[in-house]
Order: structure tokens, then C-alpha cells, then sequence
């Protein structure tokens, strides 16, 4: 893991550039964006949080993103003594089951974005904001909440039509629950759900997968986070060719920087097309679609 500068729980913490900065004020407690009201708080303590790229763009390119992104959550959560209960991050968005530690859940979504926001841009030579305003989040209240909202987020993958099985998918807790094999190490508590089956561990396992991979129409917050199944090649270029109009796919390349990171935005928000798969149909290297 690479050893973070700066102090960043005093004063503006660790912020390098005034696009930084504009991205901590829109996740600071109690600094509330125009349109969106205040954050319900959960007198469980617990909740579902969604962090939604800006534009839908993707959040992770690659392994060593995802890598990063749960290794980021876990040394928050540490430093908070928070409780993390599930996780699934899809190529766009993320969802996470936080019980609050020793500061409010704000504070910790916030040292957290930050410190992959940092990472992301050093990487990509990105600019600008990553997440979509500030993270959602809905209070859990009930253990009935608790059980089905981490079905939900195991069930991600398979409702955008990625994989057959919760358990397919590799970068959701899923995995932790049905074989006690999760990484990172540390991360997913899972002791809080389980018990909610009884205290014999092997039954409560059973008992949960059984659940976990009933057929369902829960939603939570609002459905329209899920991904579309992921167009092929060939789909992926014949919705590319909707996007750009009259101009041919291989002319792209060569237009001018501005016209070129416009039309690159408008292909970021197809639904169901990668912007590596962009990259590669439109023959540009993925860091200019990943800067547009």
C-alpha cells in the first residue's frame, strides 16, 4: 500500500488542486449540493451507500482499481471503527452496508473518496471530479432491511446480467459469506448478518445462500443503478456509430482535442459499452476517453 501525505482529518485534508477541493466540498458534511435535502440519518447507525461515477463514467478499469478502492475502504474503516456488512462494485458505481464508527458516516465516505480520487487522477493523469455529487445513502433500520439490502448488492452482477450466481462475481463480499474467504482481510463483518440465522455458523451459512440467491424484486434507493448487460464489439460499435453522426468511426481520432473530448463524453454515457471497449472500437488510447 502506498503511504498517503498529509494529515486528512484536520483542516483541507491533504487537497492539491482547487478540482480537488471543489470535489471534498461536494462530499462535506452538512454542505448539501442545490436540489438534494439532508442526509437521513439511521438511528441504527447503519447504511446503504451508493458512490455513482460522474456521467457514469467507470470508477474501475482494472483490477489494481478495485484492488485500491477496498484496500482505501478498509483503512478508513479502521481508523473509524466502522463495520462494513457488504460491498459490490460494478464498473460505474459502488455499493456499500457501513455501520458508522467513532465519526459519522460522511466523514468516513468522505477521507475515503478523497484518497481514491488521488490515486485515480496520479494514475490516469485525470482531472476533475470522479463521483457523481456526493455519495447517496438510505438508513437500514430493520434486520428484514439488513438481510435483503445485502442480497441486493450481492445480486448486482447477476440483475445486469454479468454473471449466473452472486457468488460469480469476484469483487463483492459475496464470497466472504458463503465460503469465509473475502478480500481484503479484515473488511467484511459478517458475524452481524449471520447472526441473524442463528448462532450455529454452518446453518446460518446455508440458510443465508438460500436467501442470498432467491429471485427478487427488492430495490433499494432507486434501481436505475444497475448496469446494462454489457454490449458486445459489435452492438458497442453499431451505438458508437448512433452517437457520432455523420462522421466515421476512424475519424475521430484526428479531430480537434475539444470536439474530440465531446463527442468522447456523449460515448461514456452509452449504456452497457466500457470505456476501454470505446477506446479500443474508436482505436484511441483509453487514457484520452478516461480525461474527456
Amino acid at each position: 500500500m502506498e503511504a498517503e501525505g498529509g494529515n486528512e482529518s484536520a483542516g483541507a485534508p491533504g487537497i492539491r488542486t482547487a478540482l480537488e477541493f471543489a470535489y471534498v466540498n461536494s462530499l462535506i458534511i452538512g454542505g448539501v449540493p442545490m436540489g438534494r435535502g439532508p442526509r437521513v440519518r439511521s438511528e441504527s447507525g447503519i447504511y446503504h451507500v451508493i458512490l455513482r461515477g460522474a456521467n457514469r463514467q467507470e470508477i474501475f478499469h482494472d483490477d489494481q482499481d478495485c484492488d485500491r478502492f477496498l484496500t482505501t475502504v478498509l483503512r478508513y474503516k479502521m481508523s473509524a471503527s466502522a463495520k462494513v456488512y457488504a460491498w459490490c462494485l460494478m464498473g460505474n458505481h459502488v455499493h456499500l452496508l457501513i455501520k458508522e464508527g467513532q465519526e459519522d458516516i460522511s466523514s468516513t465516505m468522505k477521507r475515503a473518496g478523497i484518497s481514491f480520487v488521488r490515486y485515480y487522477n496520479d494514475k490516469y493523469d485525470a482531472t476533475g471530479h470522479l463521483f457523481q455529487d456526493r455519495f447517496r445513502s438510505e438508513p437500514i433500520e430493520t434486520d428484514g432491511s439488513l438481510l435483503r439490502v445485502t442480497r441486493y448488492i450481492h445480486q448486482n452482477p447477476v440483475k445486469a446480467g454479468l454473471v449466473h450466481m452472486a457468488c460469480d462475481w469476484q469483487w463483492s463480499s459475496c464470497s466472504g459469506y458463503y465460503y469465509d474467504v473475502a478480500y481484503p482481510e479484515n473488511l467484511l463483518d459478517s458475524d452481524y448478518v449471520l447472526d441473524k440465522y442463528g448462532k450455529d455458523r454452518d446453518a446460518a451459512r446455508w440458510q443465508f445462500i438460500e436467501f442470498n440467491e432467491n429471485a427478487n424484486d427488492d430495490e433499494f434507493l432507486d434501481n436505475d443503478d444497475n448496469v446494462r448487460k454489457r454490449l458486445s464489439d459489435e452492438e458497442a460499435r453499431r451505438e458508437i456509430v448512433k452517437f457520432i453522426g455523420e462522421r466515421n468511426i476512424t475519424q475521430v481520432k484526428g479531430l480537434p482535442k475539444t470536439e474530440r473530448d465531446q463527442i468522447l463524453r456523449r460515448v461514456k454515457e452509452i449504456p452497457g459499452v466500457s470505456q476501454r471497449q470505446a477506446a479500443r472500437i474508436l482505436g484511441i488510447p483509453p487514457s484520452l476517453i478516461f480525461k474527456a
